[in-house]
């Protein structure tokens, strides 16, 4: 009997079979998932929490390998997340973004310095143009919720921690006509809040 989650027709178990296709496939480097076209094959109980954690069947997954190799060939249609082999394409939930960056380094100086970020599954991206930062808030709280492009239209939340470091190493800058407490890594600037709007107590 199919397990009915989220108004979704869950498919189990195939978690194995993309395993056994990812290892299959032995591409050298990130899988192409970009290239691959397979048909979909329905939804799978697999869920990314906000944290970071990945679950599988109600149970978070204890293998960090298995959680990198998933990762690998997670794409992003739309709004919908999916997980995608040479033969199989399923869906699974994301509850924010699909990764988390949990520290980052500033390496060079003034023009040349970038923010090189690294996620919880291995990921490194440097913020600039290609990896872009951006922040929502809470329409209701305030909170800001900020994020690095990773790659392919995949997301990382930034964790607290490294937020509030960041914080430390911002500064005010002119931005479409308007003074913003920003971030800057490779000649990009990331607006965080305008100037005019931070809590000076």
């Amino acid at each position: 009997m199919a397990k009915v989650m989220s108004g979704q027709n869950i498919v189990r178990p195939s978690a194995e079979n993309l395993v056994a296709s990812v290892r299959a496939s032995k591409s050298k480097g990130p899988p192409p998932v970009h290239l691959w076209n397979p048909p979909f094959c329905g939804d799978l109980d697999m869920r990314i929490a906000r944290d970071g954690t990945w679950f599988y069947l109600g149970t978070p997954i204890g293998r960090p390998g298995l959680v990198r190799l998933f990762s690998s060939i997670i794409r992003k249609d739309g709004e919908k997340y999916f997980l995608v082999t040479p033969v199989e394409k399923v869906g699974i939930t994301v509850d924010d973004a699909p990764f988390v960056a949990i520290d980052f380094n500033v390496v060079g100086q003034g023009t040349d310095r970038a923010i090189r970020f690294e996620t919880n599954v291995g990921d490194v991206a440097d913020a600039g143009p290609d990896h872009p930062i951006r922040v929502t808030r809470d329409a209701e709280t305030g909170e800001p919720s900020p994020y690095i492009l990773i790659r392919a239209n995949l997301e990382a939340l930034i964790d607290r921690k490294s937020f509030y470091r960041l914080i430390d190493i911002a500064e005010h800058r002119e931005h479409e006509g308007r003074q913003w407490f920003g971030l800057c890594s490779q000649g990009s600037f990331f607006p965080i809040i305008p100037s005019d709007e931070l809590d000076t107590d």
